[in-house]
C-alpha cells in the first residue's frame, strides 16, 4: 500500500487509506479502550448462552465461570494477534487481507465484516434503547432514543483517536467502579440452588465467549495500527479485553441466575439493587461505544474497496444506515447463532492471516498492501478447511443449516461429543494447514532460485 505523506495534520485519524498513519495511542489507551469493549449490556444477556448451551442442560455455576474465561482469554489472544499485523504495517484490518489474499480476493472477508459490524452496529443500538427503557420503566420512547444513540454513535467514528483518548480519562474508571458495585451488591445475596445441570455443554460454551471476542478480529487493526508497538498494542488487548469481559459475564451469569435464567429479567436486577440505576445508567451511556466501533470499522472495511473516499463521509452513511435499520429491527432471538456464524468465518480467518504473516520472517517485505496486489488463490484454502471443520463440530442451531451439516456428519462419521470445540480446532485446522502452504511456497521459491 503506497503510503503518502502530508503535511496537513487532522488531529486524528487519516482521511483516507493513503495517507500515513499517526502513532499516538498509548498502552493505556488502548487498554482502557479494549476494557470498554469488553463491557457491554450485551454481556449481561448474553451470558445465557454460555449457561444454558443450545442443545445443552445448564452448566453448573463453576463450568459457567470456566467457559467464561477460557473462551474469553483465548478469544482476545487471537484479537490481539490479528492487532499485532495491524501495527507492524499500520494497515486497517481488511487492507491487511491484500497481502494475504491480494486485493481483489481480499474483498471476499471485507464484504462478510461489513455485514457483521453493520448487524452489530444495530444491535447495539437497540441494546442502548433497551437499557434506557429499563432506566425509565418503558416510558422513553424507542425511535428518538435509537435517534439519538445512533448521532452520539456516529459522531464518536468522525473522531475515533480523540474518542479513544476521552475513553481512557474518563469513561474506564466510571465502568470499573459500577462494575464493582455490582459484584458487591450481587454478591451479597445467597445464589438460588440449580438442580439438574451438566458439563456436557462446556465446549459450546467456550466457543459462544469465544465468538464474542473473536468478533473483534476483523476490527482490531482498524485501532491497534495506530499503536507505537506490536508489543504495546497486542498486551493492551489482551489485559483490558479478557478482564473486562470475564467480569462482565460472571456478573450476567449471577444475575441471570439469580433471575431463574430469564434474560427479560436481568436489567430488573441491576436497577433492584440501592442506588443501582445511578451505576446501571453509567453503562449504557457507555454501550456507545461498541456501536461506535462497529461504524468507524465498517467506514474502514469499505475503504479498502474505495480507498480514495473521505472516511468522515463513509462514518456518516454507516452510522445513518445503523440507526434507520435499528428503528425497524426489535427481534434478536437468533443472536446466539449470530454469534457462531461469526466465529465460525473469523476464528480460521484469523489462524490463517497470523500464521501466514509471522511465519514469514524475513521475508515481509513480500507483503503486498498495494491496489494492485496480486492474487494469492491458494490462501483461500485453509479457510474455508478451519470453517468446514467448524460447521462439523458446532453447525449452530439454524434449522435447514443445522440439517444440512447433520447430514455431513453422518456421511463421514464426524459425531462430536462434550471433548470438541468448534473454534479450537477450526483455528489449529487452518492454521497448520496455512504453515504447510508456507512451506510449499518457500520450496518452490527455492527451486526456482
Amino acid at each position: 500500500m503506497t503510503i503518502i505523506r502530508t503535511d496537513r495534520q487532522t488531529g486524528d485519524a487519516p482521511l483516507v487509506l493513503t495517507t500515513e498513519v499517526p502513532r499516538s495511542l498509548s498502552f493505556a489507551d488502548q487498554t482502557a479502550f479494549w476494557a470498554n469493549l469488553g463491557v457491554s449490556l450485551i454481556g449481561f444477556t448474553g451470558a445465557l448462552y454460555v449457561l444454558k448451551p443450545a442443545g445443552h442442560p445448564q452448566l453448573p455455576i463453576s463450568g459457567a465461570l470456566l467457559a467464561t474465561i477460557l473462551g474469553t482469554v483465548l478469544g482476545t489472544a487471537m484479537v490481539a494477534a490479528a492487532g499485532a499485523v495491524g501495527t507492524r504495517t499500520g494497515a486497517p484490518a481488511m487492507a491487511n487481507f491484500r497481502g494475504l489474499f491480494g486485493t481483489r480476493l481480499s474483498y471476499l472477508p471485507t464484504i462478510a465484516n461489513i455485514v457483521q459490524c453493520i448487524g452489530w452496529g444495530v444491535y447495539e443500538l437497540t441494546v442502548i434503547s433497551g437499557g434506557v427503557l429499563a432506566l425509565t420503566h418503558g416510558k422513553a420512547p424507542h425511535a428518538p432514543v435509537i435517534i439519538a444513540a445512533g448521532v452520539l454513535c456516529t459522531a464518536m467514528s468522525i473522531w475515533p483517536l480523540r474518542v479513544l483518548h476521552i475513553l481512557r480519562r474518563y469513561v474506564t474508571v466510571a465502568v470499573a467502579i459500577s462494575l464493582l458495585y455490582f459484584t458487591v451488591q450481587l454478591l451479597r445475596h445467597p445464589l438460588p440452588h440449580v438442580s439438574g445441570t451438566s458439563w456436557s455443554g462446556f465446549f459450546p460454551g467456550v466457543d459462544t465467549a469465544l465468538a464474542v471476542a473473536v468478533s473483534f478480529v476483523p476490527l482490531a487493526a482498524d485501532y491497534s495500527r495506530h499503536a507505537r508497538t506490536a508489543r504495546a498494542s497486542s498486551g493492551a488487548a489482551m489485559l483490558g479485553y479478557s478482564v473486562a469481559q470475564s467480569w462482565c459475564y460472571l456478573l450476567g451469569v449471577i444475575a441471570l441466575i439469580q433471575v431463574g435464567g430469564d434474560p427479560d429479567k436481568i436489567f430488573d436486577t441491576f436497577m433492584g439493587v440501592a442506588a443501582g440505576w445511578v451505576f446501571f445508567a453509567v453503562l449504557v451511556l457507555r454501550e456507545s461505544d461498541q456501536s461506535f466501533a462497529n461504524v468507524y470499522s465498517t467506514a474502514m472495511s469499505i475503504q479498502n474497496l474505495l480507498p480514495r473516499v473521505d472516511r468522515r463521509i463513509l462514518a456518516g452513511a454507516v452510522g445513518a444506515l445503523a440507526t434507520v435499520l435499528a428503528l425497524g429491527v426489535h427481534d434478536f432471538t437468533g443472536f446466539s447463532n449470530f454469534l457462531l456464524l461469526i466465529g465460525s468465518v473469523f476464528v480460521p480467518l484469523c489462524a490463517v492471516l497470523v500464521v501466514d504473516y509471522f511465519a514469514r520472517s524475513g521475508e515481509r517485505s513480500r507483503w503486498n498492501l498495494d491496489q494492485d496486489a496480486p492474487a494469492r488463490p491458494l490462501m483461500l484454502v485453509p479457510w474455508a478447511l478451519g470453517f468446514v471443520v467448524y460447521q462439523l463440530l458446532n453447525p449452530g442451531s439454524i434449522g435447514w443449516w443445522a440439517r444440512l451439516w447433520g447430514h455431513v456428519q453422518d456421511a463421514l462419521g464426524v459425531h462430536p461429543g462434550w471433548w470438541s470445540s468448534a473454534s479450537l480446532f477450526s483455528f489449529v485446522v487452518a492454521g497448520l494447514a496455512t504453515g504447510v502452504l508456507v512451506l510449499l511456497e518457500r520450496r518452490v521459491t527455492r527451486g526456482r532460485g
